[in-house]
This record gives C-alpha cells, sequence and structure tokens, in this order.
C-alpha cells in the first residue's frame, strides 16, 4: 500500500504532508518553493509509492472560489499531466491554517515556531490530509 501525499499550494511556498504506510495517520513531510513542488513530487515518487495526492482548494466563507483558486485549479492540471496515474482528490482547506495556528499552540510550539510560515504550511497540509483520510472512513 503506497502513502497519500497532501499539497496546501500556495503561490510562495507549499506545505506537504504524507501519510504513514497503513493511511491512517497524517504526518507534515516538507515546505518547498512553489516552482519546486513538482520537481520535489518527481523525486518523492521514486523513494515513496504514492496511491494519491490530496490537495487543498481554496473557498470563501460561502463555499465559492477565491481569488487563489485559479492558481490552486491551475497547479492540480500540472499535476495530473505530471502523474497521470496517480489521482488527484481536491479538499476545502477554509480555515485549516488557523486550525493549524491552534494546533501549533495546544503543541506547546514556541511563538518564534507559530510564525514560521513554512511551519503553518505543512501543518495547514497535514490538517487538509486528515480531514480527507476522516471523510473517507465515514
Amino acid at each position: 500500500m503506497g502513502r497519500i501525499l497532501a499539497i496546501d499550494y500556495g503561490n510562495k511556498r507549499v506545505g506537504i504532508a504524507v501519510t504513514d504506510a497503513l493511511q491512517l495517520i497524517a504526518n507534515p513531510l516538507e515546505t518547498v518553493h512553489a516552482k519546486d513542488v513538482l520537481s520535489f513530487l518527481k523525486g518523492y515518487l521514486q523513494r515513496e509509492p504514492v496511491d494519491a495526492f490530496v490537495v487543498g482548494m481554496p473557498r470563501n466563507l460561502m463555499g465559492n472560489p477565491t481569488d487563489a483558486t485559479q492558481h490552486v485549479v491551475g497547479f492540480v492540471r500540472k499535476l495530473q499531466k505530471e502523474f497521470p496515474a496517480t489521482p488527484v482528490h481536491t479538499v476545502d482547506e477554509r480555515f485549516t491554517s488557523r486550525m493549524a495556528q491552534q494546533a501549533m499552540l495546544a503543541g506547546g510550539l514556541k511563538k518564534k515556531d507559530r510564525q514560521d510560515k513554512g511551519t503553518v504550511d505543512r501543518v495547514s497540509a497535514a490538517i487538509i490530509l486528515q480531514s480527507y483520510l476522516e471523510s473517507r472512513t465515514i
């Protein structure tokens, strides 16, 4: 069984999270620059089997697309083109950054670490992935 890899895509930074081999638990993995994300994923897929990608889709409070949505849709197309054999799922990512901040605070991270946007992106990707995992079991 391969892992499931989640992506919190941003124009500057991309947070990446991955499941354990049994696809039960989401763990933050890495933050990479947006221009380097496809090459990072190619390298990762050479080392580890990946069954699916999960990409956070930005929505506003009403559930409508945001300014960032078009960038994520473009990225999803590139991902599907680059890895045609790997399914890509999208998940509503509303409130994930706020939830990431709260999780880091509850986890006892120092203020300096909580302010690191790369850490927030990785934790947000893990929250997106955990949300996807939970939705599969319902």
